[in-house]
């Protein structure tokens, strides 16, 4: 089977793919999606097959209205209220009490879902024309960085699902923010293009899991996407060198001298001042470094490099985004630098 690349009016097709139990990558404002019918058990199996992910790594459902949200979830609290009033549709995923209608698959066996309603046009019009929900992670293979273009997904996918829809490039980058309004107060789990100072904005008691800048413990199960397991990782070793301009700068040099033997290359962010083969600006914000990650660090892979050298200083509200998926994609492996 040889994946099919769908045009964005093309996308009843994609409808008709869903719900026959198929496949379907799709764009949405974040990364690319690989979706399935939520409410069939086997369709969603057949994701985790596809990627290689391990199945007690929850899935997001993704909707086109907030009217289906009592649908999949109950108990929704004021605080959840007030989350999706203002941040959805959006770069937002949020954590409730799930429905007994929703397949153990897509949960993992938990008691809550993830729900998420994307921003993103070609995200809607694919949930409308499939007729149902679309449970959907990250359409790669588990452990790979997350795909923004569609030749990253036809990279990882092809010949393993049905179809992806040809949407261009993703404008956040990163996948959304995650956000448990379960309990007594909304925890955030994931960062992403809402920042917790949002989320506290709206909801004052919200607070960081313990877990976003570091991996769950073997015996933890995770409560979201992206907490347990290796995530993001291109092929080649990634280092991050994070704190001041200069003193990132020296220590790279200082890097790339001691590995002459390598190809080696620099994501920056502060320019190029390096004497390496493989260069790439991840861009001069933080909103833009997000935006570029996971196709500089794929882009990486098709140049050759073996080792990475990542520049880092969270700069911005997006800041903790970008740190959560470097840091992941170097498996903590950081180097920080003092003036």
């Amino acid at each position: 089977m040889k994946t099919k690349i769908i045009e964005i009016d093309g996308i009843a097709e994609a409808g008709e793919i869903i719900r026959a139990g198929g496949l379907v990558a799709f764009p949405t404002e974040t990364v690319y999606g690989l979706g399935a019918d939520a409410m069939n058990g086997a369709a969603v199996k057949r994701i985790f097959e596809a990627k290689g992910r391990p199945s007690d790594n929850p899935l997001i459902v993704h909707i086109a209205d907030k009217a289906q949200i009592p649908l999949l979830a109950r108990e929704i609290s004021g605080d959840a209220e007030k989350l999706i009033n203002a941040f959805m549709p959006g770069p937002f995923t949020i954590i409730l009490k799930k429905q007994a209608n929703i397949p153990n698959e897509v949960t993992a066996g938990l008691d809550t879902v993830g729900i998420r309603f994307p921003a993103e046009e070609t995200a809607a019009a694919f949930i409308m024309a499939a007729g149902t929900p679309i449970a959907a992670p990250s359409a790669n293979i588990s452990g790979r960085p997350s795909p923004t273009r569609a030749e990253d997904v036809i990279s990882d996918m092809d010949g393993r699902i049905e179809a992806v829809i040809n949407g261009g490039s993703c404008g956040v980058g990163v996948e959304s923010t995650i956000v448990d309004a379960s309990g007594d107060a909304p925890v955030l789990l994931r960062p992403g293009g809402v920042s917790l100072e949002m989320i506290r904005e709206i909801v004052p008691s919200a607070y960081a899991d313990k877990n976003i800048m570091k991996t769950a413990s073997d015996d933890e199960r995770p409560r979201c996407p992206g907490m347990k397991y290796r995530h993001y990782a291109p092929k080649a070793q990634v280092v991050v060198v994070e704190g001041e301009r200069g003193a990132v700068q020296d220590k790279i040099k200082e890097l790339l001298s001691e590995n002459t033997g390598k190809v080696t290359g620099v994501l920056t962010m502060y320019g190029n001042v390096y004497d390496s083969p493989v260069m790439i600006c991840g861009g001069s914000s933080n909103k833009e470094y997000a935006k570029n990650l996971f196709a500089a660090l794929r882009d990486f892979d098709k140049l050759g490099a073996e080792i990475i050298f990542a520049e880092f200083c969270e700069k911005d509200g997006y800041g903790a985004a970008v740190k959560n998926r470097l840091y992941k994609a170097a498996g903590y492996n950081i180097i920080h630098c003092e003036k």
